[in-house]
């Protein structure tokens, strides 16, 4: 009898990642590990970047993966994340990255004061909705992480609002531990 030959299997497609926030793509590369190469808006031609008017956090994946998949022509994948403070009545929520401020320090400072007014401890989570279109939508998912804010931002690793995210399991914010221990928990881990 002989023994059919092993045929490899095509090398996988790029996927598109939807983002032009390389602090994401590390992260997102770091969960696919080697095996799946990713592209970027950043290797491609300019595409007008669609109007995040959703609002809930899928809402604006399924958007944005929508038309970044019809624009391009290829599998897109596109999340919509951000920090939701329940003393904050959800905010800053789907405004996370245009909530006041020009800088996170600047941000912080502003999330503070609002804070201030609001006995502890201050509840949030992190959320995270994925999309993936070619351009009907094909697959979404979320991921939520519980936590708290931290009475004031410690750490130098993660971005965003990393810093000020403190993390019950494992005693410390996000900004302080390092990548791979965060994604083991956070919101685009678990997404």
């Amino acid at each position: 009898m002989e023994i059919p030959p092993i045929i490899p299997a095509p090398p996988m497609p790029p996927l598109l990642f939807a983002t032009t926030n390389m602090d994401k793509v590390r992260e997102v590369a770091l969960l696919l590990g080697p095996g799946w190469p990713l592209r970027t808006l950043r290797d491609l031609p300019p595409i007008p970047e669609p109007e995040e008017t959703g609002v809930t956090f899928m809402e604006n994946a399924i958007l944005k993966a929508r038309a970044y998949a019809t624009a391009s022509g290829a599998m897109a994948v596109a999340e919509d994340s951000g920090l939701v403070i329940d003393a904050l009545g959800g905010a800053p929520g789907v405004q996370s990255a245009r909530y006041p401020g020009a800088t996170y320090p600047e941000k912080f400072e502003h999330l503070y004061r609002a804070l201030r007014a609001h006995p502890r401890p201050w509840t949030a989570r992190y959320v995270c909705a994925v999309a993936v279109a070619a351009p009907d939508v094909l697959y979404t998912t979320e991921g939520v992480c519980e936590g708290e804010i931290a009475l004031e931002p410690r750490g130098t690793h993660g971005f965003g609002y990393d810093p000020i995210f403190y993390c019950p399991e494992y005693g410390r914010t996000f900004g302080e531990v390092a990548d791979a221990e965060k994604l083991a928990v956070a919101h685009r881990g678990r997404a």
